[in-house]
Order: structure tokens, then sequence, then C-alpha cells
């Protein structure tokens, strides 16, 4: 297959917005919890960096992922594509 006519059948969805989550349990958390939250506030978790995490598109399962420190900063790395 031509790879341009590939990269061009894209090109009608690539704009179109979604909504990206990772979901990371925190056991214990709760609404007072949230109702505190600021800018910047780091919120304690028992999941580790390396740990998998799911990762979602519209609420559709796309992948498994992993945290990361990445120059001082928390990342996401895909490790599993579905």
């Amino acid at each position: 297959p031509d790879k341009k006519a590939h990269a061009r059948s894209w090109d009608a969805v690539l704009g179109l917005r979604c909504d990206l989550s990772i979901e990371v349990p925190l056991p214990g958390f709760k609404v007072y919890d949230l109702s505190r939250l600021r800018p910047l506030m780091g919120i304690a978790s028992q999941w580790r960096v390396g740990d998998d995490v799911p990762l979602r598109v519209n609420g559709q399962l796309i992948a498994w992922s992993e945290f990361e420190v990445v120059r001082g900063r928390l990342a996401v790395r895909i490790t599993e594509l579905r």
C-alpha cells in the first residue's frame, strides 16, 4: 500500500478531540481529599514507578503503561497496545 495514501486516510480524524485517562487507584481517598486538591499538589498512592497502569481513550482501554521519571517529571511509557 501507498504510505502517503495511508497517512492521508488518517487526516480526517487526527484533529478530533479525545479524553485520555490513566487510572491509578487511591485507596482511602475521600471526597474531602478531592475538595482540598490544589494545582501542583502531590497525591500519595500505592502505585510505584514501573507498575502497569491502564491507559484509556474515551473510556476504552487502548494500552497498558507504566510511570517513569524523565528529567525530574512524572511520565507515562506505553508498554502494551491493545
